[in-house]
């Protein structure tokens, strides 16, 4: 009888320990200008492996939901993003201060001028070229998008990429799988939603997806959609778009 409560004891106790290694941990950090010192307020944290997000308080502070070894993305405009991995010592103490470093940026020349308009509406509506455009739903956008030609040959290019390992949508699709199943959780987090509504760089959307952010237009282009769009959609508008196209090869590839 002693034997049995005592492994009664041994074995709740260890389950009870089970349990709390089971307990998702916060840690909490401080976000500083590593040139000033200062609390840097509005910097965006993101948890790539779990996808989850938070912004700094006024003081630099946040606190996130993070394991040992995850890692963290780490942006704000006008600064160098960083990638920290969260270390064993960081869950332990429960927090640490992090430094980012402002980013010297050269203004590049733009053009604004598309075409040579003249002012007069009957000339310039032959200069601009009409083109017949599929149209996708895309996230802010309440009307649809440009997104390459009619659909047919979007759906042949899916097709084609199905059949053909060397095409860029096969080696994509196919060899990024985990990555992949995140879109959906991208967009149920608040934070990394607002987050990817205000980007541009597409930075955070190929760190996410564990991918060059040159690729990603390229990606886009074989999955049929307008260069108008590439240049100009935010980096939400770029995911539901990757996202829609991987969906369709899916559906296909089934």
């Amino acid at each position: 009888m002693r034997y049995f409560v005592a492994f009664l004891i041994l074995f709740t106790s260890i389950t009870g320990f089970s349990q709390q290694t089971l307990v998702q941990k916060k840690i909490f950090g401080t976000i500083i200008n590593g040139s000033t010192t200062f609390p840097l307020s509005n910097v965006n944290i993101i948890n790539i492996n779990k996808v989850k997000g938070t912004i700094s308080s006024g003081r630099g502070t946040f606190e996130i939901d993070a394991d040992v070894n995850d890692t963290l993305h780490i942006s704000m405009i006008g600064f160098q993003s960083l990638r920290v991995r969260v270390t064993n010592d960081w869950v332990k103490n429960g927090n640490a201060k992090i430094e980012l470093s402002e980013k010297a940026t050269a203004l590049e020349e733009v053009d604004i001028k598309k075409y040579n308009l003249t002012g007069y509406l009957e000339v310039d509506t032959k200069l601009i070229p009409d083109q017949e455009n599929y149209r996708y739903s895309i996230s802010g956008l309440p009307q649809g998008y440009e997104a390459g030609e009619y659909s047919p040959k979007a759906f042949s290019r899916v097709m084609n990429s199905i059949f053909n390992p060397a095409d860029m949508l096969y080696n994509f699709f196919g060899n990024k799988p985990k990555e992949l199943r995140k879109l959906k959780q991208m967009k149920k987090d608040n934070t990394v939603k607002a987050l990817l509504e205000t980007k541009f760089d597409r930075e955070t959307i190929a760190i996410l997806l564990g991918i060059d952010k040159k690729d990603i237009p390229e990606i886009l282009q074989h999955c049929n959609y307008s260069e108008a769009f590439i240049h100009t959609a935010n980096d939400l508008q770029i995911l539901d778009a990757i996202s829609q196209c991987y969906e369709q090869y899916k559906v296909l590839k089934k």
